[in-house]
Order: C-alpha cells, then structure tokens, then sequence
C-alpha cells in the first residue's frame, strides 16, 4: 500500500513530540539532563543557549592551571615549570619560561611565564596526562569562541589558573580518585 512509509515516519515523530511533553512535565528535571544524548526521550534538540546540554564529567576543551590558595591570600600553583607539557605536546602551542632566584641565579621550581595558544591547541590532553604534579586539568568551558585572533587567544599564567576547588566541582569522581591516591601516597611514604 502507498504511503505507509510516511504514515509510519509521522508516527514516530509524533511519539516523540508526545514523549518529550511528558517527560518535561512530569520527568522533574531527569529528562532535560538526558536532553542531547543517546538516553534522551523524545526530542532531541537542545534550544542553545537557553538550554545547554549537561557535558560529561570527562569532556574536555582547553588546559588550564590547577592553584591553591595560601594561609597569607597568595596564589601557589602546582606548576614546577618541569617543562613536560611542552615536550608532549604535538602541536607544540605551550611555552614555558622557569623562574630563577634573584640572588642566586639558580632555577627556583616555578614558573615565571606560562602561556598556551588556544588557537593551536587541539584538546587532546596530552599535557594534563603526563603531567607530574597535576598541575594541568581539562576544563569544560567551551564557550570561548571570539570575533578577534591573535594575541587575545594566547592566554597566559593568571588567565589559565583557576582553583582547586574548581576541578573538584567539574570533575568530583577524578577528584576523589586522586585525592584517595594522594592520602595512600602519604600514608606509605
């Protein structure tokens, strides 16, 4: 018979316009949250940026800078200026400058400069990967896109650094682990 086709495809669009009412009604939140994956129930689309789709917790964009703040309000980050992030990185977009002592000359484990061009980085995650020290996360900000190029997207120390309490936030199953680790660490050792 002609045109079952058609009846059989407006059915399913109708089952899903339908579904997507019911469960927006009465699915108290559960259905927006699935809104956008593979789960979802009935309609698909996400009305951006009024909605936004709840990303995973290993999602990943640009690196940035993991710091703790100290008892005296300073900044003091992670970074050791090992310069490994570098090394692996494939596009080559981190540089890296270590600080030195100002009477010594000798080479203090911090960094002076750190920037990364966001433009070149391809958010593989390779710098976070092997870093040593956790002191590069992933984070999940990927509403970054601008009109302009260059220097405004080469990002540097302050503007990659963000709290530990940050990472802690968008990735608390990560953060656990490695917390659980780090107290095993220092209970061995």
């Amino acid at each position: 018979m002609n045109g079952t086709g058609i009846i059989k495809g407006l059915a399913v669009t109708i089952r899903h316009f339908f579904s997507t009412y019911f469960a927006d009604q009465f699915g108290l939140g559960r259905a927006k949250a699935k809104r956008g994956t593979m789960m979802a129930e009935g309609l698909f689309t996400v009305q951006y940026p009024e909605e936004s789709v709840t990303v995973p917790e290993e999602f990943r964009v640009i690196p940035f800078l993991v710091y703790t703040i100290e008892e005296d309000g300073q900044k003091k980050y992670r970074c050791t200026a090992c310069g490994i992030c570098a090394k692996v990185c494939p596009t080559q977009c981190i540089w890296i400058t270590r600080m030195k002592n100002e009477e010594t000359g000798k080479p203090v484990p911090e960094s002076a400069e750190f920037y990364i061009d966001i433009d070149k980085c391809m958010n593989c995650g390779s710098c976070a990967e092997f870093c040593p020290f956790d002191a590069i996360k992933m984070d999940h900000d990927f509403r970054i896109a601008s009109y302009t190029s260059g220097d405004s997207h080469i990002y540097n120390k302050e503007r990659l650094g963000k709290p530990l309490e940050y990472y802690a936030k968008i990735r608390p199953t990560n953060y656990a682990q490695e917390e659980a680790q780090r107290a095993a660490k220092a209970q061995a050792g």
